[in-house]
């Protein structure tokens, strides 16, 4: 019988991101507490613009769009903001999303699966992903349970299991 496998993989979907993005700016133009602080956020190329007239309001505006994140599926671990920078009149927050795996993050997670994943399970590095292969498809969950009850400073997807 062939190997089982999944991919670990670091995505995010754009679009889900962007309609966190949309609801955000529609809850900051309609909440009375932002009326007349200048308070928006927008895409800037790659990166998440978040401005307001003051330090509080722009971490409001942050706060806001990672709890629309949330409730959309995407982990706040993919979200790599900056602290609140003073440009003029106005303070802004620039945030980007984290994809793809580091090599040095896939190895650490390879190791976690050598260390303490079943036997004969293999893990190998593939660019931006690592392929976990193994004879039993209940090893490969068993993979899957750890990784998930491990605490990584970066967001995983399951993906490509056959």
């Amino acid at each position: 019988m062939a190997d089982s496998s999944f991919d670990i993989v670091s995505k995010v979907e754009r679009q889900e991101v962007d309609n966190a993005l949309n609801q955000a700016a529609k809850e900051i133009s309609q909440r009375y507490d932002f009326k007349g602080v200048d308070a928006s956020i927008a895409w800037s190329g790659e990166k998440i613009e978040m401005r307001a007239n003051a330090e509080e309001r722009v971490k409001a505006v942050l706060d806001i769009f990672q709890s629309k994140l949330v409730k959309r599926g995407i982990s706040l671990k993919a979200l790599d903001a900056g602290e609140p920078q003073a440009s003029g009149k106005e303070y802004k927050i620039s945030a980007s999303m984290e994809e793809g795996i580091s090599q040095e993050n896939a190895k650490k997670v390879a190791k976690i699966i050598r260390d303490e994943g079943p036997k004969g399970v293999k893990a190998q590095v593939q660019g931006d992903e690592l392929r976990v292969s193994s004879k039993s498809r209940d090893d490969l969950q068993a993979v899957q349970q750890l990784l998930k009850g491990k605490d990584l400073d970066f967001a995983i997807q399951f993906v490509n299991y056959r």
